[in-house]
């Protein structure tokens, strides 16, 4: 039933993906690598960032390890090798990400000496190596195991529902391995880069008085390190994770209407669509250019992600006319999630950046002192979690609606309305390689600015880096509103994944199952589980921010205790210690990421055993969709509100530079406020993108702990 020519679009997509990917490094790494000066500075950059993520891939690998055994052996050996596949090709994203921008950093700077249109092509086209792999290698490896289990390892004849059935929620355990190492590569980086931001900020900026990336300041390199373990390395897992999560999630739903139809294209679609959108990028990618030096290089990243809208949505709707029973009503909802990224994307730029009203009013308030700089700070953030939660539900209501009407006969609503919804969800990641292609861009071409300074490059080549550097921190927040819409629908349609999990493993019709089946609230140990499942979002970013502020307090302290005791490096006279700086950020990292890279694994687990034992089935099976829920929800509006609140900080701070206000009292409260902005926008914030996932995986693997 799988012999449908179209669907060899999925492995051969993804061997184009990886082809292309390799054919992009090569082009990069053939320029030339500028001035001995910029050389030493990127050799320490590469040779601090790769030395961090080896450490803390082998803290990853570890935990991975332990808890795939653990998988294998207390619920199945398919699902613990899912897992582990899942987690080394999540780690394998990162390190590509991690790679390929350590290495185009340098080149970026050296193209900057010649045109403006070398170095945006450079560090683009760095970024999305990391964005196609990411996709081919998400898409190749959810289509193996489903293809290999249903067709070789499962209990099951080939070709039946039985098989596809067993294929898939043993797979599940592969989604389950990318967000668990995802969420450690999200946190490690984050808290490391922050950590030297911070100390080097501080210190550097508001007590010593230098500019930014000024060689003079010791945690300069662990601060240009840092850009790539946390948006680089970090990104690239997390997004890895969100394609794997959506793509099993999505199948699961359309097995369902397979076994109403009969038709196999329900769940193979979101593969096909994946496979689409991976080639639509790669066009989207080989577009970007700039029409002559003087144009905005965000004019030229626009229209390359708005060709790989449009190619997207054609190729969306071959998909549902060859696989969806020619049912357009799943084209539109498609759009809809198009449409929503779109909109994500506006409003994200309307909160964090400089040209609008919120990034101003920080800006303005920062003219009485750091104290209402904050407060402003605040109120934008929570501000921000208005506009863009009215636009998820719009696409999600909307595209619900118009799944419940292609229901026979009025019959199956609910699953077709689901199915709604996961189709939204794959149109708004249909650009998820161009996105990420985005988001990589601006660690790269953050370092290639820092090299430029810190080699003392002339004036106009810094001219070029800065211009491209302001274009990659506005991406940068694009991306993360981006990621965080994806969750938002992604962990929608993993609801229904679990309730039709825990239908087949009770045996239950999935239809009876769901028309029945409902989450009491007003029962109290339902309430309690909510209220559980908001707290751990609530304890988990306390915990990550705290991990910023320690590792942050010990690199504030060494920065002060070389610029006292050694009087030449600020004289530059004297060549700072950068290595012991690198030290402080790793050691704080992969020691403070173990806790909340725990927890949420084991809470849900524990809840889910506690509520079987103390009050049955049912109400486990109840109580861990309260949980799910509103730590979900409470998830995407905390994250929302750092996401924003934090990038609306970082750029009021250089609003206020821009004004050439540098060294002034506003200036230093603007500094401080995008202090207390950087933990939550790079490390609370795009860790929380990452645990409302996890959190719906893991309960999937683990449901017949709870249910069986």
């Amino acid at each position: 039933m799988l012999d449908d020519p179209l669907y060899l679009t999925i492995p051969i997509a993804g061997l184009i993906g990886l082809l292309f990917a390799g054919y992009l490094t090569w082009t990069i790494l053939k320029k030339d690598t500028g001035t001995p000066e910029m050389k030493a500075i990127s050799d320490a950059i590469r040779e601090g960032a790769m030395a961090y993520l080896a450490r803390q891939y082998k803290t990853i690998a570890i935990f991975s390890i332990i808890l795939g055994v653990l998988i294998a052996i207390g619920i199945n050996w398919l699902t613990g090798v899912a897992f582990l596949l899942g987690a080394f090709f999540s780690a394998l994203s990162g390190y590509i990400g991690m790679y390929v921008s350590v290495n185009a950093n340098i080149r970026t700077a050296s193209a900057a000496r010649r045109t403006m249109n070398e170095a945006l092509l450079t560090s683009f086209r760095g970024g999305a190596v990391s964005g196609i792999a990411v996709v081919a290698l998400s898409l190749l490896g959810v289509a193996s195991i489903f293809y290999f289990y249903q067709g070789y390892l499962v209990d099951a004849i080939p070709g039946t529902y039985d098989a596809y059935s067993q294929a898939l929620f043993l797979g599940v355990g592969y989604a389950f391995g990318a967000s668990f190492a995802a969420l450690f590569a999200q946190l490690g980086g984050g808290i490391y880069t922050k950590a030297a931001d911070v100390g080097a900020d501080l210190v550097g900026k508001v007590e010593a008085g230098i500019p930014e990336d000024d060689p003079r300041n010791p945690a300069v390199i662990a601060d240009l390190v840092g850009d790539n373990v946390g948006d680089c390395a970090g990104r690239g897992a997390d997004l890895f994770e969100s394609t794997a999560a959506e793509n099993i999630g999505a199948m699961i739903l359309g097995l369902a209407i397979f076994a109403l139809t009969g038709n196999v294209g329900w769940f193979m679609f979101p593969l096909v669509v994946r496979a689409f959108g991976l080639l639509a990028g790669l066009v989207g990618i080989m577009t970007v250019r700039l029409k002559n030096e003087e144009e905005d290089p965000m004019k030229a990243l626009n229209r390359g992600y708005y060709i790989t809208c449009i190619i997207s949505a054609a190729l969306f709707a071959v998909a549902v006319y060859c696989l969806l029973d020619e049912e357009w009503t799943f084209f539109y909802c498609g759009m809809i999630g198009i449409a929503l990224s779109i909109v994500i994307v506006y409003i994200t730029q309307y909160y964090t950046a400089g040209e609008y009203r919120p990034v101003k009013a920080i800006a303005k308030a920062s003219e009485t002192g750091a104290a209402t700089n904050i407060i402003t700070g605040i109120s934008i953030g929570l501000e921000t979690t208005g506009a863009s939660i009215i636009a998820i539900a719009v696409a999600l209501i909307s595209s619900y609606v118009l799944g419940t009407t292609v229901a026979p006969s009025g019959e199956y609503e609910f699953i077709y309305g689901l199915y709604g919804t996961a189709a939204a969800t794959m149109g708004m990641l249909t650009t998820c390689a161009f996105i990420l292609a985005e988001d990589t861009f601006g660690p790269i071409t953050d370092n290639a600015g820092g090299i430029v300074e810190m080699s003392h490059q002339p004036e106009e080549i810094r001219v070029r880096t800065d211009r491209l550097d302001a274009i990659g921190n506005t991406t940068k927040a694009l991306t993360k509103g981006y990621a965080m819409g994806a969750a938002a629908l992604a962990a929608y349609l993993l609801f229904g994944a679990f309730f039709e999990k825990v239908a087949n493993i009770q045996g239950i019709d999935i239809v009876d199952f769901y028309q029945s089946f409902q989450v009491d609230l007003m029962q109290p140990a339902v309430f309690v589980a909510a209220m559980i499942g908001a707290m751990l979002v609530f304890l988990f970013s306390s915990l990550a921010i705290s991990a910023v502020g320690k590792a942050a307090q010990n690199m504030i302290s060494e920065v002060r205790r070389q610029f006292k005791e050694r009087p030449g490096i600020l004289a530059g006279t004297e060549k700072p210690d950068y290595a012991t700086c690198v030290d402080i950020s790793t050691k704080g990292a992969l020691k403070a990421m173990i806790l909340p890279g725990i927890l949420p694994v084991v809470v849900p687990v524990a809840l889910g055993l506690i509520y079987r034992y103390a009050f049955g089935t049912d109400m486990a099976v109840m109580g861990l969709g309260a949980f799910l829920m509103v730590a979900t929800i409470t998830g995407v509006l905390m994250a929302l509100f750092f996401n924003n609140g934090g990038g609306a900080w970082d750029n009021a701070k250089k609003y206020i530079e821009s004004k050439g206000l540098k060294g002034t009292p506003q200036h230093a409260a603007g500094v401080v406020g995008d202090t207390v902005g950087d933990p939550f926008k790079d490390t609370a914030g795009p860790s929380l993108h990452v645990l409302v996932k996890l959190l719906s995986t893991i309960t999937l693997v683990f449901a017949v702990l709870f249910v069986g």
